[in-house]
């Protein structure tokens, strides 16, 4: 099994060989040209997340700078959103689903490191796949650990670190994340706290 292999199938493997190296060398550069792209330039920096990520739909926008580990495997559903600074490492699978917003300084890492300092050392790694539903809002600051599922219809507040898969309609808060209540059909008059949309 090749490192790449390991990687992708959630076994420990090193990342400084030179298939891994190569590939992560290869999405810097697009990342680079997406990142220095003028403001105006929308439709050739989507060109470029289209040959970067694994999959896209139609409608999306990423506010740069932007950045990920290798981008092909990252899949995002139709009218993705997100705002400046976000972080994806992806050496395992990130899936998001449709209706997904992140404000700034949102972070995905699927990937770890071992607890004892001696195999991590020797440079050995992780991966587990994140998974993100339909309908859902990550606050800024967020940030998700390997392995995570999020539900549909999710609100994860502002500086929470997800450490436990999180339901649908749930609000979610706090580090680590924890649910603090469910989103009802009562929400929909309200758009922020007890200020309702008139």
């Amino acid at each position: 099994m090749t490192e790449k292999e390991k990687m992708l199938n959630g076994k420990p493997y090193k990342s400084f060989g030179e298939e891994l190296f190569k590939e992560r060398q290869y999405a810097k550069d697009l990342i680079f040209e997406f990142n220095s792209l003028h403001p105006s330039k929308i439709e050739k920096r989507n060109e470029i997340i289209k040959k970067l990520f694994g999959s896209t739909r139609d409608d999306f926008f990423i506010e740069p700078p932007f950045r990920c580990d290798y981008g092909y495997n990252i899949s995002i559903g139709e009218n993705f959103y997100t705002n400046y600074n976000c972080t994806i490492l992806d050496c395992a699978k990130v899936t998001i689903g449709d209706n997904v917003m992140f404000a700034p300084n949102v972070s995905l890492f699927t990937a770890g490191h071992p607890i004892h300092f001696e195999p991590r050392n020797e440079g050995i790694e992780y991966a587990f796949p994140i998974t993100i539903g339909n309908n859902v809002w990550l606050g800024g600051g967020v940030i998700v650990n390997p392995g995570i599922t999020i539900g549909d219809n999710v609100v994860i507040g502002s500086g929470s670190v997800i450490t436990k898969d999180i339901p649908s309609n749930s609000i979610a808060v706090g580090n680590p994340c924890k649910v603090i209540s469910k989103i009802t059909d009562e929400d929909k008059q309200y758009y922020f706290k007890n200020f309702k949309i008139e």
